[in-house]
This record gives C-alpha cells, sequence and structure tokens, in this order.
C-alpha cells in the first residue's frame, strides 16, 4: 500500500495539519468545493474569454467522484465558485455534471451558504480547494481546505498557516495540475485509488453504472450579476 503522506510530501505538498487528522476530516466529506481563477489555471485571463482549464485536473475530479461513489454508492456534490462570469468554468461544470456553478460570486461565502441551504450539507461536510484573499471565509468555515500553491505569495500563504485557515498547502501551482493533485490527495485520505483506477479502466460495470447516474445530473447556474439560479 502506498505511503500516501510520503507521495505528497515528495512532490513538495505541506500537511499543515496532521495526516492522521486529515484522514479524520476527510472520511466526513460530502462536497466538493473549487475556486476557479489560480486553482484550474495561474490566473491569467484574456479580455472577455475567461480562463482555461487543463484535462488531468478534469480527470481528477471524475476520479474524485468515481471513489466517493465506489465507497458510497452514491455521488458527492461537486461546485466550482468564480468571481467572474467564467464561460469556460460553466462549461467545465456542465460537461463534468457538477451540481452548481456560481458565476460572480465576489462574495464567496454567500455561495456557500446556498451550498449548504440547498443541499442539505454542514459546512464540516465540505471540501475547499482554494489560491487567495477572497476565499479565507470559505476556507475558515469549510471542514477541510487545500491551498494551492503560489510561490509569489509568501505573506499571504504565512498568514493562511499561522492562522490555521489551509490543511495542506500543494505543491503544483495553479495551472500545473493542483486541482489533479488535491484530488489525488483526497482520494488517497479517505478512499482507494487502486480500486478507483481498475474499475475507471474497464469501462463497463461499476464503471457504467456510475456513469449512467453522474450524467443524469444538471448542473445549476447562480449567476450573481444576473440573479440566474
Amino acid at each position: 500500500m502506498a505511503d500516501v503522506e510520503k507521495l505528497f510530501t515528495s512532490i513538495g505538498g505541506t500537511f499543515i495539519n496532521q495526516f492522521t487528522d486529515l484522514k479524520s476530516k476527510a472520511g466526513k466529506i460530502k462536497a466538493f468545493v473549487f475556486d476557479w481563477d489560480g486553482v484550474f489555471n495561474n490566473g491569467s485571463k484574456v479580455s472577455d474569454k475567461g480562463s482555461p482549464f487543463a484535462e488531468p485536473d478534469a480527470m481528477g475530479m471524475n476520479m474524485l467522484k468515481l471513489d466517493f461513489w465506489l465507497r458510497n454508492g452514491n455521488l458527492p456534490y461537486t461546485f466550482i465558485i468564480t468571481g467572474e462570469n467564467n464561460q469556460p468554468a460553466l462549461a467545465l461544470a456542465e460537461r463534468e455534471h457538477m451540481d452548481a456553478a456560481f458565476l460572480s460570486y465576489i462574495n464567496k461565502s454567500e455561495a456557500l451558504e446556498i451550498i449548504c441551504e440547498k443541499y442539505g450539507l454542514s459546512e464540516d461536510e465540505i471540501a475547499f480547494v482554494f489560491d487567495d484573499i477572497l476565499d479565507i471565509e470559505v476556507a475558515k468555515k469549510a471542514g477541510l481546505s487545500i491551498l494551492v500553491n503560489r510561490s509569489g505569495s509568501p505573506l499571504t500563504t504565512d498568514y493562511l498557516v499561522s492562522e490555521k485557515i489551509c490543511d495542506y498547502i500543494t505543491g503544483n501551482a495553479g495551472g500545473n495540475f493542483a486541482v489533479r493533485e488535491a484530488c489525488e490527495l483526497l482520494i488517497g485520505l479517505a478512499g482507494d485509488m487502486k480500486k478507483t483506477i481498475d474499475t475507471r479502466i474497464r469501462f463497463k460495470g461499476d464503471y457504467e453504472n456510475y456513469l449512467l447516474e453522474r450524467n443524469l445530473k444538471a448542473t445549476h447556474i447562480y449567476n450573481y450579476r444576473r440573479n440566474i439560479s
């Protein structure tokens, strides 16, 4: 069996809280929430065209959901929150049949309140992957928080560590498969990566059943500026 803690520290990941504590937290998680800019990408934008994502990160999310489904017999809740009206974020959310995409939510705590109310979740059942100052209030409340590493923000990172706002800092930066790292860590904490991969590559049986259930989900759109829900 892989030494998960050793594997992730070997790629530069930093455990702010004890690995055993993270395993305990991960066992309670029912929902995965992702910030967008600086997480799926390096935060750069081209005019109003939004910012991109990478397929390895999308695969990581799919594997995370599959692992949860194999362990629990049902799908986890998954969400994207972005402060912009980011169409690539919406496209990924719809393609991957996430539960909802929150667009133009600069105050991300408002999105978290909707998630808890509409989906019957408590804050300690939510894992949050984030990167910057506007995410802090959600990171404080979430049951498990993963900070995407950025070498250009040493004082911000020091604040998040000293205030114990994050549980883990990725070894990879946004735009360099940090989401994939976060997803694989979450699987390593609570699930079984070998079983998940073996299921995925067969295409039939359990994976076929998972995919049918996943694809029935329609993505809800919450657009703060346009008041769409």
